[in-house]
């Protein structure tokens, strides 16, 4: 039996991982270990903060067992003491941009960024061309927004997803400088794009939006305070807030005013089903917003020992949807019930993620699968419908 004493210095580490449930816990609590969320089919986690491949077909992951604190990465976290990370601070909510995600790197080799520019076409009186430079007394801070890619489907790790503070210029700001010459048009907004042969996507990436999809639209610039890194876009890349990453166009050079008949863009139909999009549309005007859903999942759960039995603690995160909630509930088997999640503050915003946590006692050890829903009708969750998001995990101590 692993001894109840416990150090004052464990204990504050333990309280900066997860204060909530530390200050919640009776005297003697002993935190010791996390339990790495399982990989279906015995695929192995694939590693954090490096960036694979290349083009098109690179991949960086970022690790979601570090928001709030950690005990380290899901491969080297089991019997791993808790660490001074950041708490759950609202810094400790940010990406870093060297472990932010990646879905496709840089195109090689870019124009310097003191020389570049966007055209501004299409159906307007008189084209432009708008160097980045001429921005610069624009930029402002834009906020603090996630981007989860489309594809974010590898029930690994779920990695392909992150949150930054963006600095930048509004797209309006860019529309405002051109007078339409229809009455009626949509936007097309299009950047660079690797044109090596990819295995994993199409080449060209540009999406075309009505101009209230672009109301709080960001050229962004800077990210975390620093200027915006390559591979996510610098110079210029668009934020579309609450959208998927697909839209998210990097590398932009290019923003046309397009007839209200154009046809769905290359991009735009690969990533169709992914943005839950009717198969049988052709035109862009068609396409829905490719709106993120309300979603939840588990990212880290934390072993403790609690008067001689052992319970767990699963921390996990909230995003996206219209409206914030906390109705979230949780189940671990189909076999049982669904229960309120027992910590679950209502978020500030639908627009980053924020943090949930549950106290959870399983009955026997096994293979669990955790999953989450919404208990608002009012709520759309598309993805947690058909357990998009599903974390197993084995338990071997209860």
């Amino acid at each position: 039996m692993t001894s109840l004493s416990i150090t004052r210095r464990e204990f504050l580490s333990a309280a900066l991982l997860t204060p909530a449930f530390a200050r919640q816990a009776p005297p003697g609590a002993r935190f010791i270990g996390t339990v790495p969320l399982g990989n279906p089919g015995g695929l192995s986690t694939p590693p954090f903060g490096r960036l694979l491949g290349s083009g098109l077909d690179a991949r960086l992951f970022t690790d979601l067992a570090l928001l709030g604190g950690s005990a380290g990465n899901q491969e080297s976290a089991v019997h791993t003491a808790p660490s001074a990370i950041g708490g759950s601070s609202s810094a400790s909510l940010v990406t870093p941009n060297d472990r932010f995600f990646v879905r496709t790197a840089s195109p090689s080799p870019l124009p310097p960024a003191d020389a570049w520019s966007i055209r501004i076409g299409g159906l307007v009186e008189a084209p432009r061309e708008v160097r980045l430079a001429d921005l610069e007394r624009h930029i402002a801070p834009g906020g603090r927004y996630l981007i989860e890619c489309s594809g974010n489907a590898d029930q690994r790790n779920y990695g392909l997803m992150s949150t930054a503070d963006w600095d930048g210029v509004p797209l309006a700001t860019l529309l405002d400088r051109v007078r339409p010459s229809a009455p009626v048009y949509r936007v097309l907004v299009s950047g660079l794009d690797p044109a090596a042969p990819s295995r994993t996507s199409v080449a060209g990436a540009s999406w075309i939006f009505s101009r209230d999809d672009l109301q709080r639209a960001l050229l962004a610039v800077r990210m975390n305070g620093a200027p915006l890194p390559r591979d996510h876009g610098a110079p210029v890349r668009l934020i579309v807030p609450g959208w998927y990453g697909c839209v998210c166009i990097k590398w932009i050079d290019r923003v046309e005013l397009v007839t209200d008949e154009a046809a769905a863009t290359a991009q735009m139909r690969e990533f169709a089903a992914r943005t839950h999009q009717d198969p049988r549309v052709s035109l862009a005007r068609d396409f829905t917003p490719a709106l993120i859903d309300t979603a939840a999942m588990p990212v880290r759960v934390e072993k403790w020992l609690i008067e001689g039995r052992v319970v767990y603690r699963v921390t996990g995160i909230v995003w996206g949807g219209s409206k914030p909630t906390d109705a979230l509930s949780i189940r671990f088997k189909s076999t049982q019930p669904w229960v309120p999640v027992d910590d679950c503050p209502m978020p500030s915003s639908t627009l980053t993620w924020s943090l949930w946590s549950h106290t959870w006692r399983p009955d026997a050890p096994g293979r669990y699968q955790i999953v989450l829903r919404v208990d608002d009708p009012t709520i759309r969750t598309r993805r947690l419908d058909i357990f998009f998001y599903v974390r197993e995990i084995e338990i071997d101590q209860v």
